[in-house]
C-alpha cells in the first residue's frame, strides 16, 4: 500500500488517476497519519464489527478501519475516486466501496445486507456543509449501530455536542441529546488535511442510545416545540413559542409556569426533560 501520510506520493497517486479536488463536494481529504488509528480505535473498529464509513477521500482512514474490524462499507459519493481506492486499499479484501449519495442509500438494507452477525458502528470524515443532515439521518433513522465516530469542524463539534445551558446550544444539539450521549474526543489542526482547510477540525463520538432519555406524548411534536424555540434565539422562550406555535401569550404562560420554565427564559438555557415536560403540556393544550 503506498504512504498515504507523503503528500508526493498522494499528489502522485491523484494525478495518476486525473484526480482533481472538488469545492462542491467540500473535499478535504485527511492525510495525518496519527489521527486515522486514533479515530478507528475510538470508533471501536476490532473484530466481530463492520463499520460502514462515509466518505473514503483516498482511503486514509479505510485502510486503517479495514485492519481492525471485520468488515468495511464505504459510500462514496464521487465516483472519481473508485479508481484510486482500487489502488490504495488493494492490500484489504474486507473492503467495498459503495458509490452513492449516503443522503439516499437504504442504509437499513445494507447494514442488513452487508453487516449480518456483525456489530455495527459508523466513522466519517465530514464535510461542513453537510454534516448536521448526515448527522441526522444516522441518528433519526434509528439503525442498528452503537456509535458514530466522525470527524467534523471545530464550531459543528460544539454545536453537535453542547449541553443545555451553554450558549452554542441548539435545536440540534438537543437532537443529538435526545438520541445519543455525545463526546468531543480530540482536536485535529487544520494541517492534517490536503488540501488544508481554513479552520481546525474534532473527532466526536455519538453514543447512541438504547431507550429514549425522556417520556413523551408525541415526538415529532417534540421537535417541533424544540424548532420553534430556537427559532428566534435572541427572544424569550415566551415570545418564541408563542409565535412559532401561535399559542396566545396569556394561555401559554400558565403553561410555562405548570413545567417550571420562566417566561422570560432563552431556549439554550432549558434542559432537555424541562423541553420534554412543555412539549407533553403543549401536546395536551392542543387535543
Amino acid at each position: 500500500m503506498p504512504n498515504l501520510s507523503n503528500i508526493g506520493v498522494i499528489r502522485e497517486v491523484l494525478a495518476r488517476h486525473g484526480f482533481t479536488f472538488s469545492k462542491a463536494l467540500g473535499q478535504n481529504f485527511l492525510i495525518n497519519p496519527s489521527v486515522c488509528p486514533r479515530m478507528a480505535e475510538a470508533a471501536h473498529a476490532a473484530p466481530g464489527y463492520g463499520i460502514l464509513e462515509i466518505g473514503a477521500g483516498i482511503g486514509v482512514l479505510t485502510a486503517e478501519l479495514a485492519a481492525r474490524a471485520e468488515r468495511v462499507v464505504c459510500v462514496e459519493i464521487d465516483g472519481r475516486l473508485l479508481p484510486v481506492l482500487e489502488e490504495t486499499l488493494s492490500d484489504f479484501d474486507n473492503v467495498e466501496i459503495v458509490n452513492e449519495d449516503v443522503l439516499k442509500v437504504d442504509l437499513h438494507a445494507l447494514i442488513r445486507e452487508r453487516f449480518a452477525g456483525l456489530q455495527v458502528a459508523v466513522a466519517a470524515n465530514l464535510p461542513y456543509y453537510i454534516t448536521s443532515p448526515i448527522v441526522m439521518k444516522l441518528l433519526e433513522e434509528r439503525l442498528p449501530i452503537e456509535s458514530i465516530t466522525v470527524m467534523v469542524q471545530k464550531e459543528a463539534a460544539t454545536r453537535l455536542c453542547a449541553a443545555p445551558g451553554e450558549r452554542a446550544c441548539g435545536a440540534v444539539s438537543l437532537a443529538v441529546q435526545y438520541y445519543s450521549s455525545p463526546e468531543i474526543l480530540f482536536p485535529v489542526s487544520r494541517g492534517s488535511f490536503l488540501p488544508a482547510p481554513n479552520v481546525d477540525s474534532c473527532v466526536i463520538r455519538l453514543t447512541l442510545r438504547r431507550e429514549a432519555p425522556i417520556a413523551l406524548e408525541n415526538e415529532a411534536f417534540f421537535f417541533s416545540v424544540v424548532r420553534a424555540a430556537f427559532s428566534q434565539r435572541r427572544k424569550t422562550i415566551l415570545n418564541t413559542l408563542s409565535s412559532g406555535l401561535k399559542i396566545p401569550k396569556g394561555e401559554l404562560g400558565p403553561l410555562l409556569e405548570e413545567c417550571r420554565v420562566s417566561p422570560s427564559a432563552r431556549a439554550e438555557a432549558l434542559t432537555l426533560e424541562q423541553f420534554g415536560a412543555l412539549a407533553n403540556a403543549l401536546y395536551a393544550y392542543r387535543h
